[in-house]
């Protein structure tokens, strides 16, 4: 397998700038997920490094070896689309087969590696049947052990579930991650869906106009956004907005909404002007004596939880709470937030203020 490294990618089209400037590694053996909403530049990234779009400036190195210009036929990868891209005429086997024998590769040897990949795939008992009439959830199996059987340094996936309905997508997402275990392979997979790369990726990267937002681990990303638009993205949820005007000195611990002082990790770089409060929901307790108050505007059932919607001074806010929590429309409350976990933001640039708690995070990302 193998490491990829991207250092200062930038993409041009005529004066549309799809990537500005992307620069991260993949380590060997990861499952790396490129987050981000449509047009993020997230396809175009990935199909950079797979040489199907050559970058306006930028390297990219893969095991060592600058491939930035080469064609994708010299960077031993396979790639795997959304929408399958098999050859409709060919039945399973000649399908998986396909690679191998276009390399030269002798019959006996191909019929045993496509043997070795349908059985890892659990399709063995579908090798003669046409693709034409296979489920979705088939076709992609297919599609991945055409991309498999030819052991290639790495997997590079644009969206491989996306055309799969619900339950088969979360049923195929759990398949992916055991086989990438199983091959120990380098992946990189490309999604708009933040819950199916926080649960499949190793390392993320949330793009966003074609600026990398944030790099890291998926919790480190949950836990602590690099910007609002991250701590808008991920999680649902996404996380709590409060907007303020005030100054915070380096080293504070303390900040005002209203009337009203709140407890922070120990901030590491002071400011002044327009600020945000940022509070995931399940970080928001209901408690009568607490000074910050809030009148419940609406609540939504989901089984063992509900959230909960609350107006306040600063803008509307949402709770995460056990469903057993007795709650209604028109209630006035006090709101308990967890200190360790409130992220602060510069409101102009949407940039997260370091704190004791994230400075680590973010000078990793």
């Amino acid at each position: 397998m193998a490491q990829i490294r991207i250092e200062n990618l930038r993409k041009e089209f005529g004066k549309f700038t799809a990537v500005q400037s992307s620069t991260f590694t993949i380590e060997d053996g990861e499952f790396f997920m490129l987050l981000g909403p449509s047009g993020c530049g997230k396809t175009t990234t990935l199909r950079m490094m797979a040489g199907l779009e050559l970058p306006t400036s930028g390297e990219i190195y893969i095991d060592g070896e600058e491939v930035g210009q080469k064609p994708a036929s010299q960077r031993d990868i396979a790639f795997v689309f959304q929408m399958f891209a098999l050859y409709p005429h060919m039945n399973v086997g000649k399908n998986i087969s396909y690679p191998l024998l276009s390399q030269g590769m002798p019959k006996a040897q191909v019929k045993q590696k496509v043997g070795e990949i349908a059985e890892v795939l659990g399709i063995t008992d579908i090798l003669n049947k046409p693709v034409g009439g296979l489920s979705g959830g088939d076709r992609q199996r297919v599609a991945l052990g055409r991309a498999i059987v030819r052991d290639p340094k790495a997997f590079f996936m644009d969206e491989p579930l996306g055309a799969l309905d619900a339950e088969f997508r979360e049923h195929m997402s759990e398949e992916l991650r055991a086989l990438h275990d199983r091959m120990n392979a380098t992946t990189v997979y490309v999604t708009h869906d933040q819950l199916e790369a926080i649960q499949m990726g190793d390392k993320i990267v949330v793009m966003n106009h074609g600026v990398v937002e944030q790099f890291g681990v998926p919790q480190d990303i949950y836990d602590w956004p690099a910007t609002k638009f991250v701590a808008q993205f991920i999680g649902s949820p996404p996380m709590n907005f409060l907007d303020f005007e005030g100054t915070i000195g380096t080293g504070a611990t303390k900040v005002q909404l209203g009337d009203v002082s709140f407890n922070v990790p120990e901030v590491r770089e002071g400011t002044r002007g327009a600020l945000t409060f940022g509070i995931r929901p399940e970080h928001v307790c209901l408690d009568d004596s607490a000074a910050y108050r809030g009148r419940v505007t609406a609540t939504e059932y989901l089984g063992t939880t509900q959230i909960v919607t609350l107006d306040t001074a600063n803008g509307a806010i949402k709770a995460r709470l056990s469903s057993s929590d007795s709650v209604k429309v028109g209630d006035q409350t006090g709101l308990h937030f967890d200190p360790r976990t409130i992220t602060l933001f510069n409101a102009t640039t949407g940039q997260a203020l370091k704190s004791a708690a994230n400075a680590e995070v973010l000078a990793d990302g």
